[in-house]
C-alpha cells in the first residue's frame, strides 16, 4: 500500500528533513509564521485543547536574553538563526474550552478544575502541537532546529509567566552551509509495532 501524499512531499516533511544547525540570513516573515500556524492549528489534540503558545524572538535584545539561557553548544545556532520561537504550554488552556469544545462546555470545570490535571494535559497536547509546528515549518519550505538544550526555568522567567511551561526552542530559516548532521538510525517496524 502506498501513501496518498506525493513522495516528494513525504520527503520534504519526513524522509529528507532533519534538524538544521546553520541557516542563511534570509528573513522569516510574520506572514510565513501565520501561514504555518494557519495550517498546523488543525492538528488533532485531546478535546480540541490548544495549549501551545509561540513566542517569536525577533529583537536583538530579546535574542541576547534568550541566548544566555541556551546550552553552550546551542548558543551560536540560536544567535545566528533568522527567527527563533520558544514553544510553551499554557496551563490555563481550559479557559478557552467553552469556545473550542462547545459540545461539552462544562469540561473547563468538570475535567480541568485541578492545576495538576491541567499541567499534565497541557504538556501532552502542547507537545503534539509543537510537533505539528515543526512539520509546518518544513511544509513552508523552511528548516527547523528544535532544541531542548536550555535552562527551562530561566526561559520561563525571562519570557513567560507561572502559567506557562517551556517545551522547546526552535530555530527557523533557510538551511545554510553544512546545515545537516548525518541521518541518525531509526528503529525498525518490528521493534516498534506489536499486534495482539
Amino acid at each position: 500500500m502506498s501513501l496518498v501524499l506525493d513522495p516528494a512531499a513525504q520527503d520534504l516533511l519526513f524522509r529528507e528533513a532533519r534538524t538544521a544547525n546553520t541557516f542563511t540570513d534570509e528573513p522569516v516573515t510574520d506572514e510565513q509564521v501565520r501561514a504555518i500556524y494557519d495550517l498546523v492549528k488543525y492538528g488533532p489534540t485531546s478535546m480540541n485543547q490548544s495549549p501551545l503558545r509561540v513566542t517569536l524572538v525577533r529583537s536583538p535584545e530579546a535574542r541576547e536574553r534568550l541566548v544566555r539561557h541556551m546550552a553552550e553548544g546551542n548558543r551560536p545556532k540560536t544567535a545566528a538563526a533568522p527567527l527563533v520561537a520558544t514553544l510553551s504550554a499554557d496551563n490555563e488552556f481550559h479557559e478557552e474550552l467553552p469556545h473550542l469544545f462547545p459540545h461539552f462546555p462544562q469540561a473547563k470545570d468538570a475535567v480541568f478544575a485541578e492545576r495538576p490535571v491541567r499541567e499534565g494535559s497541557a504538556a501532552l497536547n502542547a507537545a503534539l502541537q509543537a510537533a505539528y509546528f515543526v512539520i509546518g515549518v518544513r511544509a513552508a519550505g523552511l528548516a527547523a532546529g528544535p532544541m531542548t538544550g536550555f535552562d527551562f526555568e530561566g526561559v520561563r522567567k525571562e519570557f513567560l509567566d507561572d502559567d506557562h511551561t517551556p517545551l522547546m526552542v526552535v530555530n527557523i530559516g533557510r538551511p545554510g552551509p553544512d546545515a545537516w548532521f548525518p541521518r541518525s538510525p531509526r528503529l525498525d517496524y518490528e521493534q516498534v509495532v506489536t499486534t495482539v
